[in-house]
């Protein structure tokens, strides 16, 4: 989820780590079974499901008992994660390993290819659905298991959009035209002091919150696909002069907000996951719209803001580990999960598995539709740096207008193919 993600490490210190042997356990067994350790992430809601799902396993299991803990602190949990590979002490699994960080993580060779067990295909496809090829690494293995997902869509507020003459029930903001239109009204009629305020620093990550959405709203791609940067494309073009000039008008502020803008009144739109429900639940009166397209057609797919499971190789009781895998990402225990967190497991029949769930979750139900269409970060190598060149040229170009924004994506797509090709 959105408040719990990445704030993930420098570039510089992820590469650094990448370049570590790392602590694979080449003489493990995938057969081997025993006692595993787990981490799992540091939110709360998630936590409380874990602590049930492993007592539940270890009731069951004596002999082969899961002992569990939060990540341990650091600067993020990437970087604790790469120093644990590196020193060879990583736990059996990671229930919060980022899509992002997994090709840095594997070329450690700190990663355990999950289709080396008999079963792990299958049951990844089986769960997954078509969704999992986004997954597979450039060498074809899946070293992570899709778990959860965070589909985003544009929320508002209803009372500023009031405040400005808006239609509160039925904003326009499906295509390009009405959403620029229905920002300026909302800035000119001084409802708050921005239309919607994406953090306009330079961190890798943030295009996940505010170019990427649009851009795989509008082309149904990745960032990079085939080992190509697709962001330079005339649609990703569109997409980009789309926040130049949310930025060029003030609509979207470009400087840092300290704070929760949308919760504090000073944005009138936000671009958020299903977590937003219950915390913006009951203090703002809200609404949700899929991120809009250049034209309005329905969006292509959606920024997944997914967490993936991952086996780390310094586990030595890798059957065990496999089968806590799919004891926790069983339908029953997805279930509990989608319960316990309002986050989506990545499961192919989401809705009809859980029908009461949605049924008495009706404000949940379009973020389950939007789950079926997820587009996820591309599993390429040099991922962050992939991402930083990007978000280093959007900056310039886009955040702050300067230079022509189709040369300087141009120029980035090209550095980008060739760290996506780099091996």
């Amino acid at each position: 989820m959105k408040k719990a993600i990445l704030v993930m490490l420098p570039v510089a210190a992820l590469t650094l780590s990448a370049c570590g042997s790392g602590g694979s356990d080449s003489g493990a067994s995938n057969d081997a079974h025993g006692p595993i350790t787990v981490w799992y992430s540091n939110n709360a809601q998630e936590v409380a499901w874990g602590k049930k799902m492993v007592a539940a396993w270890n009731a069951a299991h004596p002999k082969e008992k899961v002992t569990a803990q939060e990540i341990p602190a650091g600067k993020s949990s990437e970087e604790v994660i790469g120093a644990a590979i590196t020193a060879g002490n990583a736990p059996c699994l990671i229930l919060n390993t980022a899509p992002a960080a997994v090709p840095g993580f594997q070329k450690q060779g700190g990663l355990v290819p999950l289709d080396d067990f008999p079963d792990g295909k299958k049951y990844l496809q089986d769960r997954v659905g078509s969704r999992l090829s986004q997954y597979a690494s450039p060498d074809g293995k899946y070293y992570q298991m899709p778990w959860k997902s965070n589909p985003v869509m544009i929320f508002y507020n209803k009372e500023l959009f009031k405040k400005a003459g808006l239609d509160p029930e039925h904003p326009k903001l499906s295509n390009y035209q009405d959403f620029l239109a229905t920002s300026r009204k909302l800035v000119a009629a001084k409802a708050a002091k921005a239309a919607i305020w994406p953090a306009p620093s330079s961190e890798f990550y943030q295009s996940w919150f505010d170019y990427y959405p649009m851009f795989t709203a509008q082309t149904g791609k990745q960032l990079v696909e085939d080992g190509k940067a697709q962001f330079a494309s005339p649609d990703g073009i569109k997409a980009a002069q789309l926040w130049k000039t949310m930025y060029a008008e003030h609509l979207a502020p470009n400087e840092t907000y300290n704070g929760d803008a949308f919760a504090d009144g000073k944005a009138a739109m936000a671009t958020v996951g299903p977590w937003a429900v219950s915390v913006y639940g009951d203090k703002v009166k809200w609404g949700a719209v899929p991120v809009p397209t250049s034209d309005g057609a329905p969006g292509k797919g959606t920024f997944s803001d997914e967490k993936s499971i991952g086996m780390y190789s310094s586990c030595k009781n890798r059957g065990t580990a496999w089968d806590v895998m799919k004891f926790a990402t069983s339908k029953e225990q997805d279930g509990k999960l989608l319960e316990a967190t309002s986050q989506m497991p990545m499961r192919t029949d989401l809705t009809s598995a859980y029908p009461q769930y949605f049924a008495s979750h009706q404000d949940y139900k379009v973020f389950a539709q939007q789950a079926e269409h997820t587009i996820e970060a591309p599993n390429v190598p040099n991922s962050v740096e992939v991402w930083q060149t990007f978000r280093d040229a959007y900056t310039k170009a886009v955040i702050f207008g300067k230079g022509d924004l189709t040369a300087t994506l141009k120029d980035a797509a090209a550095k980008v193919d060739k760290l996506a090709q780099d091996q």
